[in-house]
């Protein structure tokens, strides 16, 4: 199967739309915010008449209040790719969060089912001891686990919830194969070219309505599920509970999607198997992409 992936602004859901209006391809999203209901200026979803020409799976499939984990992405994505299969078309997976296109092409380590008591104990001491301390803890015991939850709270208190019931970090449970094979090309434009356009959508967003459309959500979900923790949503929510002003979120949202594109190159500089980087972006990324497909997959 074909992967697209690469750091956020790098143009994947454009590219990724175009050659779905042309080729016989659906999108099948890796992306983790996209999955939810009604994040949509925030996360430049494809618009339902975008979507109406280019199929997309695991685009608004979650309400905001629900969870969505690595494993049940997994079996969602693997499902949308059989079927994706099973009409004759070619599905190609589109996204940058990294932690889910490495579920879908290395496997996932088969986990024990979660723990909400030892979770919620969990919760209270990241609240209270703060995320380094607890990291630490999960790096004395497995640095390749510290390195893969990153600083995503919620990824680092899975996992030291297993680790502390089982005595085993996750990495060290054995691995479920991946149901399909992966060729995987990565958007990999220079930073002097990302940076400036990361700073124009940030203000963009702002200017389409980000701020009333998370005003919104907070007024349906009062108690500010995970999905608002998703950057731009979070320094938004920040604003509107009176923390500061409007141009301080702006300036945190464009130093947090700066800081996420960083932690992208370096997560994709390690992508194992099939991979090819295409350090180019706009009309040459599709040009690039377009006969990479052409090579790879006769289309």
């Amino acid at each position: 199967m074909p992967v697209l992936a690469g750091p956020t602004g790098s143009g994947k859901t454009l590219l990724a739309l175009r050659l779905a209006e042309e080729l016989p391809l659906e999108v099948v999203s890796a992306d983790a915010t996209m999955v939810y209901r009604g994040l949509d200026i925030g996360t430049d979803k494809p618009t339902p008449e975008e979507r109406a020409k280019a199929p997309h799976h695991l685009v608004d499939v979650l309400e905001p209040h629900e969870a969505m984990s690595v494993a049940r992405f997994l079996a969602l994505a693997e499902e949308a790719i059989a079927q994706v299969l099973s009409r004759g078309k070619l599905p190609l997976v589109v996204g940058g969060t990294g932690y889910y296109i490495r579920a879908l092409s290395e496997g996932l380590h088969d986990l024990p089912p979660p723990d909400p008591g030892v979770q919620e104990a969990l919760w209270a001491e990241l609240e209270e001891r703060g995320l380094e301390a607890l990291l630490a803890e999960l790096a004395r015991a497995s640095p390749e686990d510290a390195h893969r939850v990153g600083r995503n709270p919620r990824r680092l208190v899975r996992a030291l919830e297993v680790l502390r019931r089982t005595g085993t970090p996750p990495a060290r449970f054995p691995k479920r194969p991946p149901r399909f094979r992966y060729k995987k090309l990565v958007l990999w434009p220079d930073r002097a070219w990302l940076f400036p356009r990361l700073e124009e959508r940030a203000k963009a967003q702002f200017a389409r309505g980000l701020v009333e459309e998370v005003r919104g959500l907070l007024a349906r979900y009062p108690r500010m599920p995970t999905a608002l923790q998703a950057i731009g949503y979070k320094e938004v929510v920040g604003h509107l509970l009176g923390e500061y002003g409007l141009e301080e979120a702006l300036r945190r949202d464009i130093r947090a999607v700066k800081a996420y594109a960083k932690r992208q190159y370096t997560w994709f500089r390690h992508e194992p198997g099939d991979v090819v980087y295409l350090p180019r972006g706009g009309e040459e990324a599709y040009t690039g992409f377009r006969d990479w497909l052409r090579l790879h997959f006769g289309l």
